[in-house]
């Protein structure tokens, strides 16, 4: 199992050699846990593109940490701004980056209203979380999204 930034958990199926444009490469085959799409990743651009391990016990204690702060200070009053914030840390893959932004979405969500793009960044960091620690811990994704919601309150 690997994680891919905004897709998730994935499953390695196989490594691969494959010719392209008289180049000789090697890539893992993923498929997403949530459907059978599958993704090519090039072996030397693991780093790059930012596929790494499951979090592993000490990631889902920081992780959870993270969740349980109860107040943030907004640093950015521009939602569109913090939006694509929102959208950067999602995208480098960082599980603890990802709860991040659940945590603050959903603290300014008991404020006021979230647009809705926010909602839809809301919801694909929830699903990424719950996904990654369900797998790590060996647990349903019912029962991991229920202990989010009650350490978020």
């Amino acid at each position: 199992m690997a994680v891919y930034p905004v897709q998730g958990v994935t499953e390695i199926l196989r490594i691969e050699t494959l010719e392209i444009a008289g180049m000789t490469s090697k890539f893992y085959v993923l498929r997403r846990l949530e459907s059978e799409d599958t993704i090519r990743v090039p072996v030397s651009n693991v780093e790059q593109v930012g596929l790494r391990n499951l979090v592993n016990e000490d990631e889902i204690a920081q992780v959870l940490d993270v969740l349980r702060v109860e107040k943030i200070a907004i640093e950015e009053p521009n939602w569109n701004r913090r939006y694509r914030r929102y959208v950067e840390k999602i995208q480098s893959g960082s599980l603890q980056d990802v709860s991040q932004v659940l945590r603050d979405l959903h603290l300014t969500r008991a404020d006021k209203q979230l647009s809705y793009g926010e909602r839809r960044v809301y919801e694909m960091a929830m699903q990424l979380l719950i996904q990654e620690l369900a797998v790590a811990q060996g647990s349903t994704l019912d029962k991991v999204r229920e202990e989010i919601e009650q350490l978020l309150g």
